[in-house]
């Protein structure tokens, strides 16, 4: 496919079917749980499901069948599994990056594919941001273990999602390209003419997102990305023993964020990416008072310093 919105899209269709035709939930009736906080686009089914009032007001209306629960949190899932009927599956960020990178627990991804796995519910991980190295890792799923290679490897940190969804780094930027992963048994349940995109699986697209993983793996991007992303984040701790700006760094591999000591509603990340930029570093704000990062996943460690040495410049020269 082509943007990650549209293979999420094909994602909930998919989950959706397989749950009328290999479960025989009552038509209608299947229902997906979502994390709150969520960021899996922007069309009109997505932004139904989504907390973001920025994304979702004076949309509507809106499409039924979702379920919220808090983000990180094992026992929500499993209180909606024990109380709900007709549950489908469960989409979820391995990370949530466009909520400010906040990193679940260790376990949480392992336990709520479990949970998952126990009651017969598809477990659906949104890969789009996270995945193809950007966390050090392959995939976010696996946990960001020491594996050099094939992450199955290393089954005691690998969770295989039963859905897959890729997007973004696939095509390393250069095409619109988006993936959805499954095995037969759920993709099946979609027939020829049943699903398609226009542009999907063209040539041009394919041999590009070959190539894009190709260099990911000859280029050992995920080890650079580990690598990198704990120096980075070093490097910002450093930066928070000096000023009363930031109050705390967080991320995985080269997905990282900083929260500044203020509040969401304010301007301040903002005005500070707007100094960064002036400085000659592109930033992303989110929520008024988290700015996130994530450079290019080929960067050397002597980028990675010169990035670093701006934003102290920036955030120790900085006036709310």
């Amino acid at each position: 496919m082509n943007t990650g919105a549209e293979a999420v899209e094909t994602a909930l269709k998919i989950c959706r079917k397989w749950a009328y035709e290999k479960r025989g939930f009552p038509e209608g009736e299947a229902k997906i749980i979502v994390a709150e906080g969520n960021f899996h686009g922007r069309t009109t089914t997505i932004i139904s499901f989504s907390n973001d009032e920025g994304a979702r007001k004076n949309f509507g209306p809106y499409t039924p069948g979702f379920i919220h629960i808090p983000y990180n949190d094992v026992a929500a899932l499993r209180r909606v599994l024990q109380e709900e009927e007709n549950i489908a599956g469960f989409l979820v960020e391995p990370i949530q990056g466009e909520a400010g990178v906040f990193t679940p627990d260790e376990n949480y991804i392992r336990e709520v594919a479990a949970l998952c796995h126990e009651n017969g519910v598809l477990f659906i991980a949104d890969e789009i941001q996270t995945g193809i190295a950007r966390t050090g890792s392959l995939l976010a799923v696996c946990g960001n273990c020491s594996c050099e290679q094939v992450c199955e490897r290393q089954p005691e940190h690998y969770t295989k999602p039963d859905i897959l969804i890729l997007g973004k780094a696939l095509s390393g930027g250069v095409y619109p390209v988006s993936a959805v992963l499954a095995d037969n048994l759920i993709m099946e349940v979609i027939k020829p003419g049943q699903h398609g995109s226009t542009f999907g699986g063209n040539p041009l697209a394919c041999k590009v997102a070959m190539a894009a993983l190709e260099v990911v793996r000859d280029e050992r991007l995920m080890q650079n990305a580990r690598r990198l992303g704990e120096l980075f984040r070093q490097r910002m701790q450093q930066l928070i023993q000096k000023t009363d700006l930031i109050e705390l760094v967080r991320g995985k591999g080269l997905l990282n964020a900083i929260v500044i000591n203020d509040s969401p509603d304010s301007s301040t990340a903002w005005d500070l990416c707007v100094a960064l930029k002036e400085a000659g570093l592109l930033a992303k704000p989110t929520h008024g008072n988290i700015i996130r990062f994530a450079p290019p996943l080929v960067m050397t460690e002597e980028q990675l310093h010169e990035c670093c040495d701006i934003i102290e410049r920036t955030v120790l020269g900085f006036r709310k």
